[in-house]
């Protein structure tokens, strides 16, 4: 079984890391660019926490704020559930569907911020190996059952 450490190696550098001082309005253009639903919040090198779409939505818009001036570190999400570079897809899919999460955030071994796995990340792990999600077997007799047969 493939490892949170396998996932992130497997994805690109991360462009989409913005300021927790940084406006909402700012993160929103920044979303638009990268083409993702979150954005990573550091202060240096200090992971601080995620904003995502729906801090915006439930955050800024419910509530009536402003994105030209409330900054991300107002809304951002930091109570994410954490994992380690070491933990399995299969733990991390628990882990998720436990806490209801899209994200994770993940640490390495001397507890430093490796980064973030998604739902999304989840997912193509499990079409990527599928042949260990499905029983061949039990696929094989389901294609090979004679149709001539009841229906039920």
């Amino acid at each position: 079984m493939r490892i949170v450490d396998d996932i992130l190696g497997s994805k690109p550098v991360p462009d989409n890391v913005i300021n927790p001082d940084a406006l909402v309005i700012d993160a929103l253009t920044m979303l638009t660019s990268v083409n993702l639903s979150y954005l990573i919040v550091m202060e240096g090198n200090e992971y601080k926490g995620i904003f995502c779409e729906r801090d915006y939505s439930r955050n800024v818009i419910l509530k009536g704020r402003s994105s030209n001036s409330t900054a991300v570190k107002e809304v951002m999400t930091t109570d994410l559930p954490v994992v380690t570079t070491s933990d399995t897809v299969e733990h991390c899919m628990n882990v998720m569907n436990k806490n209801k999460a899209r994200y994770l955030v993940a640490y390495g071994p001397n507890h430093e911020f490796e980064g973030v796995i998604t739902i999304h990340d989840l997912l193509r792990q499990v079409i990527a190996n599928k042949e260990l999600v499905f029983d061949t077997s039990i696929t094989e007799q389901l294609i090979s059952n004679d149709e001539k047969g009841d229906v039920y």
